[in-house]
């Protein structure tokens, strides 16, 4: 069952590789993104990242505590990646305390995500190769929110 058609009133539940860190997500995702910049690249160490996008208040770690660490953006700004401190699975992108949404990252929920309608952003710096199905919104860099 894809996260696109999981019942709502059903959490999702994710965690890192090793299963020190669990979490459970309240809502399902408002939206998921196949992310082609170079820093999705890196820390996914693959062709693109994949965000599942959820609000902060919706997000509960069960078990452990995860590791932050904080990288510069393009836009002169800061982003806090969480990640587990055993095995180093990056979890989420964004203020875990704050308002604004946050990014769990697609390949630790324990449902993978629906990309079939997946927005792909950062598309100028996709890889040779990959395809992008048809039909589908794609953004050369991030997308108007």
């Amino acid at each position: 069952m894809s996260v696109s058609t999981q019942n709502q009133a059903q959490s999702l539940t994710g965690g890192c590789q090793c299963g020190a860190v669990r979490y459970v997500l309240s809502v399902p995702p408002s939206q998921v993104y196949v992310c082609h910049c170079r820093e999705c690249q890196l820390q996914s160490a693959s062709a693109f990242g994949i965000s599942a996008i959820v609000a902060p208040a919706h997000i509960n770690i069960t078990r452990g505590t995860v590791k932050t660490w904080t990288r510069p953006t393009s836009d002169g700004g800061k982003m806090s990646c969480h990640f587990c401190p055993d095995c180093g699975t990056r979890l989420f992108h964004g203020d875990l305390k704050g308002d604004e949404p946050v990014s769990v990252k697609g390949g630790s929920l324990d449902i993978q995500p629906d990309l079939s309608r997946a927005k792909h952003i950062w598309a100028k710096r996709k890889l040779k190769g990959v395809i992008i199905p048809e039909g589908v919104a794609v953004f050369d860099e991030d997308p108007e929110i």
